[in-house]
């Protein structure tokens, strides 16, 4: 969402979201794309009626803009006042001339998996999307995505997909890696939480892996385990991207090296719960008892150990975690948090 004057802070987070520290763009996803040592250009193609295939060198010489937009990553925090130069999509697609078949617009990275993420041409174009290649007037760092990123405004950040280099106009849609693989919602936009599409297990299925208190190696994104009991779970290794355990108990739970991004834990029993080496980015642990529960190699960036009363979207007081000095969170793990999160937890646990 491009910035207005006079527009509160508040109301610049979007909902779920939270602030990095002043200067902080935390990386997410890949670091680096593949053969980076190949010369940089970028393709327009598909329902074009002139293909167009321009260098770096060349994108750099077609009319320039800028823009400030507020970062809104889906694993719940936000960047304030980024500030990216480069071209409009609208002028590289009027280069190709899209044709009247052309509905949707596919962005496609150099990576080994050939990462993308698509959009109506329509909202892409509406949105004020660049193709980027300047941060705070500096070239894009790699690891961010340069030389070339789509930057798409007003949309969870996955949406801006980094080391773009095949720009495809389609007449029908086409899934992207992270909606087609993790199940992230293909619209994303970031004041309306559309963060997952629905959930693919079905009820019954839910039911009999709850019974068996089992979900080893399994992909269950976004199942509901609210107010279970799951005392022991194991559920190493399993993908639970967005799950509820909402209330859960869960002492003794093995979450070890799962994929647990953005997992709603709020007020669960985690006593002795092992999430060593798992991904909890986003996860919110807020009124959690954690005592016990080891995060030693977790990947925590936006995690959520307490909801402040003053937070953008409060539950009229704070929510905390119970944590002592047996949590294990080590430190190099605690430097991901979010300030506030890293204020708190540091309250309780043996900074050592």
């Amino acid at each position: 969402m491009q910035n207005e004057p006079n527009q509160s802070l508040k109301n610049r987070i979007a909902p779920g979201q939270q602030l990095t520290a002043p200067g902080k763009w935390p990386i997410i996803g890949q670091r680096q794309p593949s053969d980076s040592d190949r010369p940089w250009q970028i393709s327009v193609a598909g329902q074009v009626e002139h293909s167009i295939t321009l260098s770096l060198k060349e994108i750099s010489a077609l009319p320039q803009s800028s823009m400030t937009i507020d970062i809104h990553c889906v694993t719940r925090w936000s960047k304030l006042d980024a500030n990216f130069s480069g071209v409009s999509l609208e002028h590289l697609l009027s280069l190709a001339q899209p044709k009247p078949s052309a509905k949707y617009v596919s962005f496609t990275s150099r990576t080994d998996n050939r990462h993308s993420s698509s959009l109506e041409i329509r909202t892409a174009i509406n949105l004020k999307t660049m193709i980027a290649t300047h941060h705070a007037d500096q070239p894009l760092a790699s690891n961010h995505g340069g030389p070339i990123r789509c930057i798409v405004p007003g949309r969870y950040f996955y949406k801006s997909v980094k080391w773009v280099e095949t720009i495809e106009l389609l007449d029908e849609d086409q899934l992207g890696n992270w909606e087609a693989e993790s199940g992230y919602h293909n619209l994303a936009d970031p004041w309306l939480e559309q963060r997952y599409m629905a959930p693919t297990i079905d009820k019954r299925t839910a039911a009999k892996l709850v019974a068996s208190r089992n979900f080893s190696k399994q992909s269950l994104r976004s199942i509901d385990c609210s107010k279970r009991d799951l005392s022991g779970l194991d559920a190493s290794q399993a993908t639970l991207r967005d799950a509820k355990f909402n209330e859960a108990i869960l002492n003794g739970a093995n979450f070890e090296a799962a994929n647990l991004a953005n997992a709603h834990f709020r007020a669960a029993q985690l006593t002795n719960a092992n999430f060593q080496a798992a991904d909890v980015e986003g996860a919110d642990f807020s009124g959690a008892d954690l005592r016990g529960a080891d995060f030693t190699g977790a990947s925590m960036i936006g995690a959520s150990f307490v909801q402040p009363a003053d937070h953008p979207n409060p539950s009229n007081q704070e929510l905390a975690a119970v944590l002592d000095r047996t949590t294990i969170i080590p430190k190099s793990e605690r430097a991901k948090l979010l300030p506030v999160q890293l204020a708190y937890i540091e309250k309780f646990i043996d900074r050592t």
